[in-house]
């Protein structure tokens, strides 16, 4: 049975395992919860937008909550189709609505489904508002004499015209790109395929259909997940592969050779071509798992950067505050404030395209550059999915003080979000411009999961630093 115990919200809203916790009973606890809420500190008649992904039941799911709403006398726009994430985001603002729910989990494996809440201002609830959320979670919704109309609405096409306004098409167009389109059996279904068809650029489509399953991957724009996309790229002869996961917020590439291009460096480039090319103001935010290459970017153009816990709500929280051009996160999740406060793959997608061609160059050789003139930065991430025993005591024995990791001894710690070991490489004093080397874990707060991450200066000393960190971790209770 169903119960609110069952419901945590986390850095993006609440995930659960579809038929587990993740039931329809919890779901319209968690819409009252938003109900609630929506009535606590808003117009209610400027309504609530809801949009879903590809996910199983995630449609139906999505009713579930306009129905809850609904009776509370909140009106809904409920999509009448699958709708990318930012797609949904965007409609909130520019319908005025109050706030939108998103029925996804992202990039999480198929077993999963999530409920997302989107803040007025487009982008992802404050952490302050997504604690006032979860304390609603005991309190009943009261009903209105009548139901509020739920208006089915096209959430995609408004969307697809912003960000297509947004990239330069024309220049894309003339480009002479051919690019691999890769959806991930998600949500961003044909839209990225869409805008190049309309403006004469050849493509690849791949994953596209829709599978519950997600094909038997996880929907995340990282390896392995991303082999498809590598063979079609040089089976095609495609300059670059262009990605995005289940929901179409974050983005990941591959480039003409088929090597994976890690979000970190998606990241970097965009920055690169923001500050130097479009010379747009503002200051850059990163999380605290993400590369410090684009400390350095930052460094050479005078930007102010941001350091801030993971999940792209304290991003959102800084864009709000303060003059941010763009933030974003370990995962793709990228977003551009003139834009919207929301990470988008969609529009970095078509950004990246941009890029290459306004800069002449492939994939590639836009990542090569950065890498000689920022120095080498090799990143890496390995999930331990264990018992939540084990993961409260690995992260109580890094607490508690470590010496080393795979012989490089520890410089400092950083306990911003997780624990971050700053080590000494002598790999580093060989390299010009060295990255720095750094080792992070991190306990999820919503499932059974340790996440090990690394920098370095060197894919080697990336995958020993994962492999010493993996050991320690699994010997934690011995």
């Amino acid at each position: 049975m169903g119960n609110k115990t069952a419901i945590k919200f986390g850095t993006d809203g609440w995930r659960g395992v579809i038929a587990d916790d993740f039931t329809f009973e919890n779901v319209r606890i968690a819409a009252a919860a938003i109900g609630t809420y929506v009535l606590s500190n808003k117009d209610p008649g400027e309504g609530v937008c809801i949009g879903y992904d590809t996910r199983f039941q995630s449609q139906a799911f999505a009713q579930s909550v306009a129905e809850v709403l609904s009776a509370a006398g909140i009106p809904v726009s409920l999509a009448d189709r699958i709708t990318p994430t930012p797609a949904l985001s965007y409609g909130v603002r520019a319908h005025g609505a109050v706030g939108g729910v998103m029925i996804t989990s992202s990039h999480n494996p198929y077993q999963w489904n999530g409920v997302k809440y989107k803040a007025y201002y487009g982008g992802s609830g404050k952490p302050s508002i997504i604690a006032e959320i979860e304390s609603y979670l005991e309190k009943p919704l009261p009903k209105a004499s009548t139901p509020a109309k739920i208006e089915m609405v096209d959430f995609q096409t408004p969307y697809i015209e912003a960000i297509s306004n947004f990239a330069d098409l024309d220049l894309i167009s003339k480009s002479g790109l051919k690019l691999a389109i890769d959806c991930m059996y998600g949500a961003g279904r044909g839209i990225l395929a869409g805008i190049f068809s309309k403006i004469g650029v050849d493509f690849v489509e791949i994953r596209a259909n829709i599978d519950p399953l997600f094909g038997g991957i996880n929907p995340e724009p990282i390896e392995p997940h991303i082999r498809a996309l590598q063979e079609t790229v040089v089976a095609e002869k495609c300059q670059a592969g262009l990605v995005t996961d289940g929901d179409a917020d974050r983005i990941g590439a591959v480039d003409e050779h088929g090597n994976f291009v890690d979000p970190h460096k998606v990241f970097s480039v965009l920055l690169q071509w923001m500050l130097e090319r479009k010379q747009w103001p503002g200051d850059v935010t990163r999380a605290f798992n993400t590369t410090k290459m684009l400390d350095r970017i930052c460094k050479r153009y005078g930007r102010t950067l941001h350091e801030h816990g993971i999940g792209f709500k304290y991003v959102c929280d800084l864009m709000l505050e303060k003059d941010i051009l763009v933030g974003g996160e370990e995962s793709g999740g990228i977003g551009i404030k003139r834009h919207l406060p929301e990470r988008d793959g969609l529009l970095n997608a078509l950004l990246l395209a941009n890029v290459m061609a306004e800069e002449g160059r492939t994939l590639g050789q836009l990542v090569a550059r950065l890498q000689e003139e920022y120095g080498e930065h090799q990143y890496g991430r390995i999930d331990l999915h264990i018992d939540d025993d084990l993961k409260n005591a690995t992260i109580a024995k890094a607490r508690a003080g470590v010496k080393e990791f795979a012989g490089m001894p520890v410089e400092r710690v950083e306990t911003l979000d997780g624990i971050k070991f700053f080590l000494k490489n002598p790999e580093a004093t060989t390299k010009p411009n060295a990255a720095e080397t750094w080792l992070l874990l991190r306990a999820s707060g919503t499932e059974p999961l340790l996440r090990i991450y690394s920098e370095s200066c060197s894919k080697e000393s990336v995958a020993k630093l994962l492999e010493s960190a993996r050991e320690f971790a699994m010997n934690s209770l011995g």
